[in-house]
């Protein structure tokens, strides 16, 4: 009587390797609980850094920079800039208006 044929044996292999393939392996710690030594990478809070910013201090920072942004914008647009214009002369007509406006000079270059 036979109850495995080839043909049981190798659906049940096949499943079988599906089913362990599936599987993650997870990476055990020592006794000490010391992660880093099993090669682990172990990230500590800095207590500095560690403290986010409230959503509501972070909205008044995003205001804060497109008023910033907005009125670098406008400045340049009062030198002259026009930053819908299709010019082929564009870097140097921004750098112009820049210049004549007092506005960017950190950030160039």
């Amino acid at each position: 009587m036979k109850l495995f044929t080839a043909k049981n044996i190798i659906v049940g292999l096949a499943i079988t390797a599906t089913v362990a393939g599936s599987f993650v392996p997870a990476m055990a710690q020592d006794a000490s609980g010391n992660a880093a030594a099993n090669g682990a990478v172990v990230v500590k809070p800095d207590t500095a850094s560690s403290a986010m910013p409230s959503k509501a201090e972070r909205k008044a920072a995003r205001k804060k920079a497109r008023a910033k942004k907005n009125a670098e914008l406008k400045k340049l647009e009062d030198a002259g800039y026009q930053p819908s214009r299709n010019d082929p002369n564009y870097p140097t007509d921004l750098q112009n208006a820049e210049k004549k406006a007092g506005v960017g000079q950190g950030a160039s270059q």
